[in-house]
């Protein structure tokens, strides 16, 4: 829901950063792995209890993952790096969960995989959205120059970032903030699937010509 107001604020700077990366000849498929290893490592710190370390490193690869699609646009996009860049985003994404579930399975073992298991939902309409809307030739710029269609919703990246940020502010209260989040993340996928339905669920000309 505030991707797009986001990515007015933050796209001049990661533009500017992009070229400079591209000049000292830094490739967008290295930014990108990098901030999955960053990623990875802010979920191993989680896991250790290292809240504070966890916060640092989850803003830095947030960071590398908004330049990687700054140094491909300063020098050329290619479709594995779009894939490259989602196949990580899902897994930062699962990896940050996981890491408070390890930390106190007792606690946040029910709520985490609710939350994991309302991430799963959530970006199968969004992936499945994206085919449906590549094949129509449908496309949008709404959060910026992306390799795929990316539909809005209720949570987007903006509000999955700050839900981390707060996870690790008050860590005590992941297991409310959880099912709070897992619940609106299911209302997204919801309202995406409408959306679908409204933009895809008719019959198209030539099938209607066929029967």
């Amino acid at each position: 829901m505030l991707d797009a107001y986001a990515r007015k604020l933050i796209d001049p700077p990661l533009n500017m950063a992009g070229r400079g990366l591209a000049r000292v000849g830094v490739g967008a498929n290295s930014v990108t792995l990098a901030g999955l290893v960053v990623g990875i490592a802010a979920a191993v710190a989680i896991a250790m209890g290292s809240f504070t370390m966890g916060l640092v490193l989850i803003i830095l690869s947030r960071l590398a993952d908004g330049l990687d699609g700054a140094v491909a646009r300063a020098t050329h996009k290619t479709d594995f790096g779009g894939y490259l860049d989602i196949a990580s985003d899902f897994l930062f994404y699962g990896a940050i969960p996981f890491g408070f579930i390890l930390f106190d399975p007792s606690t946040n073992g029910i709520a985490g995989a609710f939350l994991l298991l309302s991430f799963y939902v959530n970006g199968a309409s969004f992936l499945g959205y994206a085919i449906l809307a590549e094949k129509k030739g449908i496309k949008t710029r709404t959060q910026g120059v992306k390799s795929l269609y990316y539909s809005n919703g209720l949570l987007e990246g903006t509000e999955t970032i700050a839900f981390f940020v707060l996870l690790c502010l008050v860590p005590r209260f992941f297991m409310p903030l959880a099912w709070a989040f897992g619940i609106l993340c299911f209302a997204t996928a919801i309202l995406r699937v409408y959306g679908a339905y409204q933009a895809f669920g008719q019959l198209s000309s030539d099938q209607q010509e066929t029967e």
